[in-house]
């Protein structure tokens, strides 16, 4: 999903890079509630996995590229603020130094992966984490989904995007076939590969996933109720 420099307008591109801009200026503030001893190394592994799949490009449409996002990933593990720093830190070290996505197209992919991407993936979570079993074994269920939902929501927003401050000849209904079409795929492996990957995590240090604790946290009260009634 890089989107590659003259793709959209320059007053489109600014407002993207404002908005990026913004983000990353509140996902700095509320990392502070997230990062710890724990979170902080793991925010370093998630995002050089991200980085890693994001290597792997599926040509799109109209040069974009579409590939994994990592985003829920990402804010399933270490939190959303994290999670979007997380997206936005590879998003720039791949623009600056590996010319994957164009320079004054960088406000534009972090909007679309790192706000869009990070914070549909947790806000479907923490959904699915209120409504369904308050149990560790649908933690990687339900990030699943979320991430199967991301995908295509920042393939939406792009198209949005596109049809503000698109300078490509191609429809707007073109666009949104293509993106939606193939990013509901990639989707689809997303939801694949970050259900293994938290389902793995979950099952042998559920303390690592930020979006497990509070079951955890939950866990443990009802452990200590229980053995304070059985004295």
């Amino acid at each position: 999903m890089h989107v590659p420099d003259g793709f959209l307008d320059a007053p489109t591109s600014v407002a993207t890079g404002v908005v990026a801009a913004a983000g990353v200026a509140v996902a700095l503030r509320g990392a502070r509630r997230e990062l710890d001893d724990r979170t902080a190394p793991m925010a370093g592994l998630v995002a050089t996995f991200v980085f890693a799949g994001q290597m792997i490009n599926f040509p799109v449409a109209g040069g974009t590229s579409g590939h994994l996002l990592g985003g829920a990933l990402a804010a399933v593990l270490v939190g959303p603020w994290t999670g979007a720093l997380c997206i936005s830190v590879v998003l720039v070290v791949q623009a600056l130094l590996m010319a994957d996505g164009g320079i004054t197209a960088l406000g534009t992919n972090i909007t679309l992966m790192g706000i869009v991407g990070a914070g549909t993936g947790w806000l479907v979570f923490a959904g699915l984490r209120r409504l369904l079993p308050r149990r560790l074994s649908l933690v990687a269920p339900a990030a699943g989904v979320a991430a199967l939902v991301s995908v295509p929501a920042a393939a939406l927003a792009f198209t949005l995007l596109f049809a503000v401050g698109g300078t490509a000849p191609i429809d707007t209904s073109t666009v949104l076939t293509a993106m939606l079409g193939w990013h509901t795929v990639i989707g689809i492996g997303e939801a694949v590969i970050t259900t293994l990957v938290i389902g793995t995590i979950v099952t042998t240090r559920p303390d690592l996933v930020y979006g497990a604790r509070p079951l955890l946290a939950a866990r443990e009260l009802e452990v200590r109720t229980t053995a304070e009634a059985a004295r």
